[in-house]
């Protein structure tokens, strides 16, 4: 074997089966996906019913007002699609708007920076389209926890015990929702949000007239994009209220931005690697920067980009770089002369270019690929050390320097035993990114902080354009046939820690349990994709398990290493397909709330 072999034992086994399974981050949702499938759902209808459970019980990590992306194939036909629930930005949300308040950044938190959410339209859509189940049997689920409660997570106290203050003293509505009377949850005692439970009571009885299944789901949507939650939306923003700027802004969305967003489905990107077909979200999202780097690695022999070797670690560091530097330089939502090179971006011949610029010394610059018929846009360079002393409003709080995290994001992969398969990364909307709109139980997103400010860039902030999302799940396929979904909370670290996982299974032979189990690391040498939207030149985050003497001579090699501890980095998740119809799932022991579930 060319790379360093696995360790004789894993924190849990790669289960395996035949029937179904499903790998989410919190074991509830694992556990509702595991019951569709057993009472004869297939992987839509339990990603579905696991996707509105994850709005419960990790409502710091995601909401009803946030967003997601995914990528699938059905049974019927493999071609990778992916499920676009990524909102664009409102149409009174300019550059002139935001720089008339006083701004020069998109807030990380309060309405203002609110996209369109798209998460509850795209889960419509996906089971509209794809599932089988009834509308009100997939929401069951949810509103018996929201009703009844669920035992908090002590993350979700601990989040809201960082921001109580800032509730307090400035939102009111979700001081009343998350510490009544000014008393904070407890870990294990039951939360109850019965205003979010009532919301889908009604979206579900919008459709009790309805002729079909179809109709009943569609009726749901035009509640949900055109009568109570986006009046309600468009009600309660106009109230200024605090924002991570320190200042006070009324929101810019309306009941008409929710009407005019449909959540839909676009054809994956796609690049080959190792006789395997790598399959993400477009240019407008950071996914294909997945590709871009795996398209320079490609050129390395095996050995030469074993994670476990410092060798291997420094060419896997310089080479996300690189393709981080495009992506902040070219990738968006854009038209014309914004809009994304890709053919240039993902070809062989930049690849081999981009390789060279890996040296062998660690680059503390932002270095973009020079193409001939584009300008690269340079992003403001705020420099910092310090990422995880961010304020509690500081936005989608993604891993800081020290692997320490302020909240993340969800994430879901299903696969059932007729072939179909899914991978789902919903955020935003947690409980911390704007005030509670009472009508609804569930605040907005603020997805928008990935915007500049500036019309030059190709993600700068344009009406109607999505933001550049992190929001990045991987479908693998091999000969066609898909056989692998996964993803992983973590903003900018999302990729980072997926290219391990696809290095790790497909050229090192290790099973999905060990790639995600295996000592991660990740860089921060690259503008943050969320306010303040700094960066920490030649910074590389490593777990302390990668071992002495490699974090050792990776700082030999002029890394400026932060030391993240033996298990924090990573939440990945994983579930496969054999040609012969084994399935497997696996999760991320980290943080004891991942799980993987099926038989």
């Amino acid at each position: 074997m060319s790379f360093v072999p696995p360790p004789a034992m894993t924190s849990r086994p790669t289960l395996q089966g035949t029937f179904g399974m499903a790998a989410t981050t919190h074991w509830t949702a694992s556990a509702t996906a595991s019951a569709v499938l057993e009472r004869g759902g297939n992987a839509f209808d339990a990603v579905v019913a696991a996707g509105f459970v994850l709005h419960i019980v990790e409502p710091h990590l995601n909401g009803p007002g946030g967003d997601l992306t995914g990528v699938f194939a059905t049974a019927a036909d493999p071609t990778p699609k992916v499920l676009v629930g990524q909102g664009p930005a409102p149409q009174g949300a300019t550059v002139e708007h935001f720089r008339a308040e006083g701004l020069d950044l998109v807030p990380g938190a309060g309405a203002l920076a609110a996209a369109v959410p798209g998460a509850v339209d795209a889960w419509f859509v996906l089971l509209r389209d794809h599932g089988t189940w009834e509308l009100a049997d997939v929401l069951e689920f949810a509103i018996g926890y929201a009703r009844n409660g669920h035992p908090v997570l002590p993350r979700v106290c601990n989040t809201i015990a960082e921001v109580n203050e800032l509730f307090t003293e400035h939102w009111p509505s979700s001081a009343d929702l998350w510490a009544p009377e000014g008393r904070l949850p407890q870990p294990g005692e039951l939360v109850r949000l019965p205003a979010y439970a009532e919301v889908l009571d009604r979206l579900v009885a919008a459709g009790a007239d309805a002729a079909d299944r179809e109709g009943r789901i569609e009726a749901a949507r035009t509640a949900w994009r055109e009568g109570f939650v986006a009046e309600a939306i468009e009600e309660f923003v106009k109230t200024p209220h605090r924002h991570a700027s320190g200042t006070d802004h009324a929101g810019v969305i309306t009941a008409a931005d929710l009407t005019g967003f449909s959540a839909g489905y676009e054809d994956a990107v796609t690049l080959e690697f190792r006789g395997h077909t790598i399959a993400k979200t477009g240019f407008w999202g950071q996914g294909p920067a997945l590709l871009q780097t795996l398209a320079i690695l490609e050129g390395f022999e095996d050995s030469e980009i074993d994670p476990s070797t410092s060798a291997g670690a420094h060419r896997i560091v310089e080479a996300m770089k690189l393709a981080l530097a495009d992506r902040d330089a070219y990738y968006g939502d854009g038209e014309g002369d914004l809009a994304p090179p890709a053919a240039t971006l993902l070809s062989a011949e930049y690849a081999a270019q981009r390789r060279a610029q890996i040296g062998q010394t660690a680059s503390a610059e932002l270095r973009p690929g020079v193409l001939a018929d584009r300008t690269a846009f340079q992003p403001p360079l705020r420099i910092t050390y310090d990422l995880h002393g961010a304020g509690a409003a500081a936005g989608e709080p993604t891993v800081g320097s020290s692997g320490e995290t302020k909240g993340d994001t969800c994430h879901l992969d299903v696969v059932d035993r007729w072939g179909n398969i899914v991978s789902v990364t919903p955020s935003g909307g947690w409980l911390q990114s704007s005030p509670t709109i009472p009508a609804l139980g569930f605040c907005l997103g603020t997805r928008l902080q990935m915007n500049w400010l500036d019309e030059q860039s190709p993600s700068g902030l344009r009406p109607n354009k999505r933001p550049r999302t992190t929001l990045t799940p991987t479908l693998v396929l091999r000969d066609g046939v898909p056989v692998t979904a996964l993803g992983s909370p973590g903003g900018d670290q999302q990729d980072q820690w997926q290219l391990l996982y696809l290095l790790r299974t497909i050229v090192g032979g290790y099973t999905p349990q060990e790639a995600i189990d295996a000592p991660a690391f990740h860089t921060t040498s690259m503008p943050g994709s969320f306010w303040p939207r700094t960066w920490s030149p030649g910074e590389m985050v490593v777990e302390d398990r990668l071992g002495d003497e490699v974090i050792a001579e990776l700082e030999a090699l002029g890394h400026r290493i932060v030391r993240a501890g033996d298990w924090a980095l990573g939440r990945l998740s994983s579930v496969t397909r054999t040609q012969d119809g084994i399935l497997t799932s696996a999760a991320n022991p980290r943080g004891m709330q991942g799980y993987a579930v099926g038989r």
